[in-house]
């Protein structure tokens, strides 16, 4: 209802209707920043990462976004919500979004393996990449460098998964946390605070966090955020809470050493 509400407010339930299957925005590189946050005047409409609420916002080619456009979405992802003030006054938009990116190696895209093809010169891939900050990748939970493609399968391997049992174990996984925060109104790992993650995870598990943060491999806001990849992990897993090895993969993903 959320999410119809929001497109009826942008004038699009009709190609929609009322629908359980969730939002997906991608927008392009060269989008400004209202369209992405909203805005417009008098009162300002809602942008592409609350039409993405309770969705997923797909951002292809990120570091070609604008360095601006990128550092708006700072604050949204942390709070689940934008405001936006304008003439007319102040208005509120839920942005409870799964924000999906994904970049090239380098400008030219070539830079992967020995990157002997690779044209770019040094200062170019660190101008390409400083667009992604700090603050931007903290807020970024998996991070993972695909590697090339070295040959196509004529058939599927033995430990291939087709993308419907995925969605299986998935819908599983959310009702078995459903299920877990439900006294609490809680619907989702990502909803957890890290109070509670830290005083319902293991001891053993524990002790991988405190040994990433001393190391300094991890915030304290990365170290919640790999202990909640944990329990996903639990939770995809069949199991109750999460041990030393789903917290130590959530690590990984996590400091991008997968």
């Amino acid at each position: 209802l959320e999410v119809a509400s929001i497109r009826s407010l942008c004038g699009t339930l009709q190609h929609y209707g009322i629908s359980d299957m969730p939002p997906f925005e991608a927008p392009h590189h060269t989008a400004s920043t209202a369209s992405l946050v909203g805005g417009g005047s008098g009162l300002a409409m809602p942008g592409a990462i609350t039409r993405a609420h309770r969705g997923i916002l797909f951002m292809d080619e990120a570091p070609e976004f604008s360095a601006r456009a990128l550092q708006t979405l700072r604050e949204p992802m942390e709070s689940g919500y934008v405001a936006l003030s304008r003439t007319k006054g102040t208005t509120y938009y839920p942005a409870m979004f799964q924000m999906v990116m994904a970049a090239n190696p380098c400008p030219c895209g070539y830079a992967y393996g020995n990157g002997e093809r690779c044209v770019c010169k040094e200062k170019d891939r660190i101008r390409y990449f400083a667009r992604l900050s700090g603050p931007i990748l903290d807020r970024i939970d998996i991070q993972v460098e695909v590697p090339p493609v070295p040959c196509i399968a004529s058939a599927p391997t033995r430990d291939s998964i087709g993308s419907h049992v995925m969605q299986q174990q998935v819908i599983a996984a959310r009702a078995a946390a459903g299920e877990r925060y439900s006294k609490y109104g809680w619907g989702c790992n990502a909803e957890v605070p890290g109070s509670w993650m830290r005083a319902n995870t293991s001891v053993k598990a524990l002790e991988l966090a405190n040994r990433a943060l001393a190391s300094h491999r991890l915030s304290l806001r990365g170290v919640d955020r790999a202990m909640r990849l944990a329990w996903t992990l639990a939770d995809l897993a069949g199991k109750t809470s999460p041990g030393p090895d789903e917290m130590s993969q959530g690590i990984m993903l996590r400091a991008r050493m997968s």
